[in-house]
């Protein structure tokens, strides 16, 4: 920036700084209390809170919500979820009860599906362009 504009700025700063101070020196109380000192005039009436409560732990946590009121799509999601949980709580048993064993070695191996062949080779990407930064 040009050396006339700096000096604008800071000239604008110090006039924003002085104006601050002196506005806060014109409008503060001509006497504060000092520690100890009680509050004197028509101001030092203590005041009576005609609506306090006491603090409760319901207005410190909040409301409890209910876990009740669920919507149907939550209540028919939950009702699958139960019987899925009992049909294999039932094949479980009934493998048991076979001789079967339970758990991960009784399941069926998988093998993974063969890769598929390519006819044709896919040309290569170009490589990434280099930039150079803009400073």
């Amino acid at each position: 920036m040009p050396r006339p504009v700096l000096q604008l700025v800071a000239i604008g700063l110090v006039v924003a700084c002085l104006g601050s101070f002196a506005v806060g020196a014109i409008t503060a109380p001509a006497r504060g209390r000092l520690p100890g000192e009680g509050p004197q005039g028509q101001s030092a009436a203590v005041l009576e809170a005609q609506e306090a409560k006491p603090l409760t732990d319901e207005r410190i946590v909040g409301a409890t919500q209910d876990e009740d009121e669920l919507t149907p799509e939550e209540k028919a999601k939950l009702e699958e979820e139960k019987k899925a949980k009992a049909e294999a709580q039932a094949a479980a048993k009934a493998a048991a009860e076979q001789g079967a064993p339970a758990g991960p070695e009784a399941a069926p191996v998988i093998a993974p599906p063969a890769p598929a062949e390519k006819t044709e080779a896919a040309p290569a990407p170009p490589p990434p362009k280099v930039e150079e930064p803009p400073f």
